[in-house]
């Protein structure tokens, strides 16, 4: 007789664990499978690791410019096998604590590759090559997601993938990015301020498609300041290994180019390959996504699908969303779906980008008259203190009949730790709050957060600094 529960949740990443706890603390029997190690990409492999090396670029660059603020540093070096070992203690540390978790909310933990069976059977391949199965009154599917290649780049060497990259212990002279994302725009701006040449190959017209023009070009000349070399529209038709160990790259298009490293960044694609889904309605696409409706439910009754493994926009905070709005759904409680089109969005490269809501051209595009207010954070006191000018806020809103600016749709930010700063304008739009109604909260003075309010308050037709 297989095991019962009331959820199995297949897949420890962000979208599965939160499902499992979330399940828990409404009084569930839950049982987790994770193949790997609890956390899945994001804690392993992906955002945490990335971010405690983009903390390192940004220590880097506080000594580079110590001067300025007139502290002496002389004689600084990068050790970057302490930068590895670091990450590693605050992912081992988090890993713990999630671990902790499931004995603390009585989650049972089971380590091996899921796949879903009829009847909600889970059939779990351990280590050890036996199986065993499990049977669920509702099951979660959240396998999360692997990065994309390009075929003639094997994984290998000098040829990475995000995986690959994180576990480098030095610093490679000359890197090339292939991707102009914000993943490839992540890892751009960590290795050029910890030293590195870097290159970026986008096919796209401009890097970081999709985001609000006005943002873009902020990133676009921060990273020229930088040195980077941004190549746009580029065809990448193959690679080479020279004696030297350097790869060389060849585009459809002019001279080649000379690397110690490529990194892919080209994007995710979901990891549905061992769910196999035999007996069951729920259904996979061409691109491997698994088919869902807004509660996130598949065909097949009592199965629902979450995080990377559904097409919707690959956040771990989405997932997280998705895990609570399936456990609401399954229990009979009120569930609103997610609004995609609403949710937090984050880059931290340097300078940090974050919106919520279209951008300008989306809010024309989807048929709405706008108003538009943007200021830079070159006029911002605290930005001043910090030494860090270089960004703005843009605020788009409905313009009402009378021509004043009315409910906001969009925000969007990028200069100094505006991944902190989103959270007003984020629950601005979700909330589909008024111009007028915002301009009445006050914001801490001095403060990088004061320039949103500054710019809310400017649509009112009245400002202080502008």
């Amino acid at each position: 007789m297989a095991d019962q529960f009331d959820l199995v949740v297949i897949g420890g990443g962000p979208g599965g664990y939160a499902s499992a706890f979330y399940a828990a603390s409404c009084g569930m029997k839950v049982a987790l499978v994770e193949r790997d190690t609890i956390g899945g990409t994001c804690l392993n492999r992906g955002c945490i690791p990335a971010k405690a090396f983009l903390e390192t670029a940004a220590v880097q660059r506080h000594v580079a410019h110590a001067a300025e603020f007139g502290v002496e540093v002389a004689g600084s070096t990068l050790n970057f096998a302490v930068s590895q070992a670091r990450k590693a203690r605050i992912v081992d540390g988090l890993v713990k604590g999630l671990t902790g978790l499931t004995k603390s909310k009585k989650v049972t933990y089971i380590l091996g590759t899921g796949s879903l069976e009829a009847d909600r059977i889970v059939n779990v391949s351990l280590a050890d090559g036996s199986s065993k199965k499990i049977q669920a009154t509702n099951v979660i599917l959240a396998s999360g997601s692997v990065p994309r290649t390009i075929k003639g780049f094997p994984i290998g060497g000098s040829i990475m993938t995000s995986d690959e990259v994180l576990m480098l212990s030095t610093i490679p002279k000359r890197i090339a990015v292939i991707g102009g994302g914000a993943i490839g725009c992540e890892f751009a701006s960590t290795f050029v301020d910890l030293g590195s040449q870097v290159t970026i190959l986008e096919g796209a017209p401009k890097i970081l498609p999709g985001l609000d023009p006005d943002v873009a070009n902020v990133v676009v000349k921060s990273f020229s300041k930088k040195k980077i070399d941004i190549r746009t529209g580029i065809v990448v038709t193959g690679q080479s290994s020279l004696p030297d160990g350097s790869t060389q790259i060849t585009f459809s298009v002019g001279n080649p180019l000379i690397v110690d490293v490529v990194i892919m960044s080209i994007g995710r694609r979901p990891f549905s390959d061992e769910l196999r889904l035999s007996g069951t309605a729920a259904k996979v696409d061409d691109r491997g996504f698994v088919v869902v409706d807004e509660f996130c439910q598949t065909g097949e009754p009592g199965v629902y699908a979450i995080g990377d493994l559904i097409n919707t926009p690959q956040l771990a905070h989405v997932a997280y969303a998705e895990a609570i709005l399936s456990v609401k759904h399954m229990r009979g409680e009120n569930a609103s779906p997610v609004m995609y089109d609403r949710v937090p969005w984050a880059i931290y490269c340097h300078p940090e980008v974050a919106w919520a809501g279209p951008s300008e051209e989306q809010a024309r595009a989807a048929g709405h008259d706008v108003v538009v207010a943007k200021h830079q954070f070159r006029a911002n006191s605290r930005a001043m203190i910090l030494g860090e000018i270089d960004g703005l806020v843009k605020v788009i809103a409905k313009k009402n009949p009378d021509g004043s600016a009315g409910q906001v749709l969009g925000v969007h930010m990028v200069g100094p730790w505006v991944t902190e700063q989103l959270a007003a304008g984020y629950l601005a739009v979700n909330w589909e709050a008024s111009v007028d109604e915002i301009a009445e909260y006050l914001m801490p003075h001095p403060s990088l957060s004061e320039l949103f309010g500054e710019t809310v308050l400017s649509l009112t037709g009245r400002s202080f600094n502008a």
